[in-house]
């Protein structure tokens, strides 16, 4: 299947499961789930950082637009976009592995440690973000402070499931251009 097709049956299934699923489970009112940002987390390494900056925006206000918000969800996701370049290069510090892998994935990072830290600090910003603008508009930073802290979890939670259960085979790809 083509990079394309791939990441446009991500995009639209993510936000699809995002909406219908999971804006729906409450665990109470300080938890939402969010496993939609996979699909900024799982774009490949090649693509540029603008086109990366514009389908993070799509990404959000595709979810924006379901929920009706004024682009609390865009803005996150521009976000960590924007910051993903600079933890992949932490997180890669040897030479050439994200031309050898098409994609963050476990195996290209390195193993269950380097990508945790990796989606942990991607989602952490994503909700840190997202609460912050919600509290501006409540005014309650302890409310923001639980919720971003307890939402991360439960979505690291499900980003590893997600990551087990569609495990991306990826070759080592010796001979890059």
């Amino acid at each position: 299947m083509s990079t394309l097709v791939k990441n446009i049956l991500r995009f639209i299934l993510l936000i699809l499961v995002q909406f219908f699923v999971l804006d729906r489970v409450h665990l109470s009112y300080l938890v939402t789930p969010y496993i939609y940002i996979l699909f900024i987390f799982w774009m490949p390494f090649n693509f540029s950082r603008i086109l990366q900056l514009v389908l993070a925006f799509l990404l959000g206000f595709s979810l924006d637009s379901f929920r009706h918000n004024p682009g609390f969800h865009a803005s996150a996701c521009v976000l960590i976009a924007y910051v993903r370049p600079f933890i992949i290069n932490i997180m890669l510090p040897h030479e050439g592995a994200d031309s050898n892998y098409e994609e963050p994935s476990l195996k290209s990072m390195g193993g269950f440690i380097p990508y945790m830290i990796y989606a942990g600090v991607l989602t952490l910003v994503h909700n840190a973000w997202l609460f912050f603008l919600e509290a501006l508009q409540l005014g309650n930073y302890l409310d923001f402070i639980i919720k971003t802290l307890f939402s991360t979890l439960i979505s690291l939670v499900l980003i590893v499931i997600a990551e087990l259960l569609f495990s991306r085979k990826q070759k080592f790809r010796t001979n890059t251009v």
